[in-house]
């Protein structure tokens, strides 16, 4: 199995590439970036240019799995942060399907339901969050990813090829998440915006792996988050106290994170392994 991984430096990318080749296969990567890339085969350019995108995919490709982005709108311009991701992204999985690669793995985001980086103090409209539940977006990151998993499923229907969008939430390693955590237990507001949710990157790194190897057809979008939240206090009186009136429809039982995770447990067979010690 041969795989291109775009954003191939980043600290999702280093994971992936590293459960890939541990799982036999074959990975290109791209990176905008020279990195260490420990014998990887890289191919240095703009994820958002064709044609280092045909370079790149030269040698072919059963998947492709496209990570590169500017990760927030916090400190680029807005239209660097929505042009660029959603260029990119086209770039990608059009040179992909029309070179007929057959299955697309996309970095999405549960940050594309416009809470984490709003100007303004928003809701959720119910918890558990799930694939169903509107976006109230209001800033160039959160529509980049909505265009992106519109991208993917345009590209599922014009060729035919087989997209997984996987929304990640906050995803980072071991000593980050310790940061988050802290700050977290320090003041619980500081999570309402993630809805205190988070993901290992080895656990993020899984679900690639699965995306690019379970039986599927189709174009699918799926949340996906660690079982708890990065919080010791109880799921229901956090969003009590910082997201009061949002219909709860069903129970959150101790630190469980308010994110329905199933339709990634049904279609990737997904389970995070990693549970953040509070």
């Amino acid at each position: 199995m041969r795989v291109l991984v775009t954003g191939a430096g980043g600290a999702i990318g280093r994971a992936v590439t590293a459960r890939l080749r541990a799982g036999g296969a074959d990975v290109v990567g791209l990176s905008k970036d020279p990195f260490p890339a420990d014998g990887l085969a890289v191919v240095v350019g703009d994820a958002g240019d064709p044609a280092v995108v045909a370079e790149a995919l030269r040698g072919g490709a059963d998947a492709v799995v496209h990570l590169a982005a500017i990760p927030s709108p916090e400190r680029d311009p807005a239209l660097d942060v929505f042009s660029g991701n959603t260029r990119a992204t086209f770039a990608v999985l059009d040179e992909a399907a029309r070179r007929g690669v057959p299955r697309a793995v996309l970095a999405s985001s549960y940050a594309l339901l416009g809470m984490p980086f709003s100007p303004h103090e928003l809701h959720p409209p119910y918890y558990p969050l799930d694939e169903r539940a509107p976006a109230q977006v209001e800033d160039p990151y959160a529509l980049s990813k909505a265009v992106d998993e519109l991208t993917g499923e345009m590209v599922h229907r014009r060729y035919g090829t087989d997209v997984v969008a996987l929304r990640f939430p906050f995803t980072a390693d071991t000593a980050r998440l310790a940061e988050a955590a802290a700050k977290v237990r320090a003041d619980p507001a500081s999570g309402a915006r993630n809805s205190w949710a988070y993901l290992h990157v080895d656990d993020a790194a899984e679900a690639v792996w699965l995306a690019v190897t379970r039986p599927l057809r189709g174009f699918h979008r799926v949340f996906l988050a660690a079982a708890e939240t990065l919080s010791p206090l109880p799921t229901a009186q956090l969003v009590a106290a910082h997201h009061p009136g949002v219909p709860v429809r069903a129970p959150l039982p101790g630190r469980r994170v308010p994110i329905d995770t199933s339709a990634a447990a049904a279609l990737l067979g997904f389970r995070p392994a990693y549970s953040f010690p509070v």
